[in-house]
């Protein structure tokens, strides 16, 4: 299984919550923040997802963060 496969099962368990990049790196133990950051560019691309800034379900933060549509 890829990391992009491992956010885009995140992603979709914690629907129709959002989710940051930060939290997504947490959640997922990523040694990197900006990891997370690339695989949910590349899954919004992806139809049945939508990355905006809005209030993360999980930090509360007002960010960039992916959703399931």
């Amino acid at each position: 299984m890829t990391v992009l496969d491992t956010v885009r099962d995140l992603v979709e368990a914690v629907s129709p919550s959002c989710i940051c990049d930060d939290c997504i790196a947490q959640k997922l133990e990523l040694s990197v923040r900006q990891h997370a950051n690339h695989k949910t560019r590349e899954l919004a691309e992806f139809s049945g997802f939508s990355r905006a800034k809005q209030r993360c379900s999980f930090c509360g933060g007002e960010k960039l963060s992916i959703k399931a549509c």
